[in-house]
């Protein structure tokens, strides 16, 4: 039995580990503006995160990005 408990203090200590950094960038922390967000801005994001949301991530991740960018480009915001 003590052998098996060695085996699994380091992936216990992993998660314990992996849900403290999740916890950590949870939305909570994340950096606020001071201004609010401009409403062609917001209409943007949306319409750029529609065209973009065509193609799915794990198969398509470089023609989503560069379609997300382009799009943004094409609305003169940044990314």
């Amino acid at each position: 039995m003590i052998t098996v408990n060695k085996h699994l203090t380091a992936p216990v200590s992993a998660l314990a580990l992996g849900l403290a950094l999740a916890a950590l960038a949870s939305p909570s922390f994340a950096q606020r503006s001071e201004q609010p967000m401009s409403t062609t801005r917001e209409q943007a994001i949306r319409e750029c995160n529609a065209a973009a949301g065509k193609y799915y991530n794990s198969t398509w991740q470089t023609t989503q990005i560069h379609s997300y960018r382009s799009c943004m480009a094409q609305h003169g915001e940044p990314e």
